[in-house]
């Protein structure tokens, strides 16, 4: 543990209510302001480990800290309070259907709002430029008025993703956030939380279902596999062998979203795995 790192895991593991072991032996420290990306298959744990950084779960094992505090020592209040300098960015955002687009954006500072001005901003939005900006970062600021129900799954993920812009938390958890998006609206959106990232300090940890998006925009990747930490490394270090084996179980063959410079793919006639040519 660092007093330096916005996220410690130390030995950490969890155990589902029903017995199945998402995570084993977990020991992870990011530092404040880095930006992380995991990767793995379907079924790796990426969910679990962003869930438990998010106190969405609690650990079955090990230790763990945030911000430089153990999140289940707190009391209610406190641990609130550490939860609003956190924000997350979830695959299927959970925003009410009839909950206008300004609104479910707004409810990014409710956590720092007293009660008094969370009812007051439910009722009459009051931040409609701040709301409008961070939806414009993501292409949507012409939905600012829209109800949350007429918006594609897509919008509904950038709309959570301007919450969390507009919230500007110190520490950010994105969940496959960009899965209902197409390539190149997925390149941007992870660019804006990025550029969220270097401009604020704020410490980025996100788990990507494309390996060319992780390697593209992320300075760490965490490979994770049935729970378990398989390689942590500089993504200028990771290599075809480590991505291989970490994709085994899926026959070796990466998700990509054949964006940028990362569309090229290569196929050996020996049926090789499809790699992006960057991680030759």
């Amino acid at each position: 543990m660092t007093a330096q790192a916005a996220l410690a895991l130390e030995d950490v593991g969890l155990v589902h209510s029903n017995g199945q072991r998402a995570l084993q032996g977990v020991t992870l420290a990011v530092e404040r302001g880095a930006r992380v990306a995991v990767i793995g298959p379907s079924g790796a744990g990426k969910t679990s480990l962003l869930r438990i950084a998010a106190t969405a779960l609690r650990a079955s094992e090990g230790r763990v800290e945030l911000l430089g505090v153990r999140p289940w020592q707190l009391g209610a209040r406190p641990l609130k309070a550490l939860r609003a300098r956190i924000g997350v960015v979830h695959q299927a955002p959970p925003i009410p259907p009839r909950l206008r687009v300004i609104t479910a954006v707004l409810a990014g500072r409710l956590g720092a709002w007293s009660s008094g001005r969370a009812l007051v901003s439910l009722l009459v939005p009051g931040d409609i430029a701040g709301a409008q900006a961070a939806l414009a970062r993501l292409d949507l600021a012409d939905r600012l008025f829209d109800r949350c129900d007429r918006l594609s799954g897509g919008q509904l993920q950038r709309v959570g993703m301007a919450r969390v812009l507009y919230q500007a938390p110190e520490l950010m958890l994105a969940d496959e956030p960009v899965s209902a998006l197409d390539p190149a609206l997925a390149d941007m959106a992870v660019g804006e939380l990025i550029a969220q990232s270097e401009a604020t300090g704020a410490t980025l940890v996100a788990s990507l279902h494309a390996v060319d998006l992780a390697l593209k925009w992320f300075d760490r990747i965490v490979g994770l596999r049935a729970g378990v930490v398989v390689f942590d490394a500089p993504a200028a270090a990771v290599s075809r062998a480590m991505l291989q084996e970490l994709y085994a179980t899926e026959g070796g063959v990466l998700p990509t979203q054949a964006q940028g410079g990362f569309n090229v793919l290569e196929r050996s006639s020996r049926s090789d795995p499809v790699l992006p040519v960057a991680c030759r």
